[in-house]
């Protein structure tokens, strides 16, 4: 066998070879561009970064919507909390009718309401509140109630 027979029996060894691989890179484009409508690699990386630019742009937005929701939801009312009480120490008259309810967000800010039921007439009063304190005089039971909506608020 000569050296020349050698030589032309590797080039076609290595032709079929490199057709072979060739045969299989075609059928990974083909597969990777299915169901796009793209025809060669070129299409597909202008189309990628289409996508990417437009990904982008949505998660910019994204960040900016939440950004909103979440200053949206400190300023909403997060803890809610009422407490039931007798003004009337150990007459029995009314039961626990009378009640404070506070309404406050994650920094303390929004209003107590509280009513006082007696036999023959309810009193309802309200204060506002600002970083959990009010400017006006609290009763045991609103400092109570302000201080569980304040415990239930859950903050990250």
């Amino acid at each position: 066998m000569s050296i020349d027979l050698i030589i032309i029996y590797t080039l076609v060894v290595l032709s079929i070879i490199l057709l072979g691989w060739i045969i299989r890179l075609e059928k990974k484009i083909k597969l990777f561009t299915l169901g796009t409508g793209i025809t060669n690699l070129e299409e597909l990386f202008k189309a990628l970064r289409t996508d990417i630019r437009v990904l982008g742009e949505w998660k910019n937005q994204s960040i900016d919507m939440f950004k909103q929701i979440d200053t949206r939801l400190q300023k909403s009312i997060r803890g809610v909390e009422t407490v039931r009480f007798n003004p009337f120490k150990g007459t029995g008259v009314g039961g626990n009718q009378s009640f404070a309810t506070a309404f406050i967000d994650e920094k303390g800010n929004g209003v107590v309401f509280s009513s006082l039921h007696a036999r023959d007439r309810i009193s309802i009063f309200s204060k506002p509140l600002s970083n959990f304190i009010s400017t006006y005089e609290l009763s045991e039971e609103e400092r109570a109630v302000i201080e569980k909506a304040k415990n239930s608020i859950k903050t990250v």
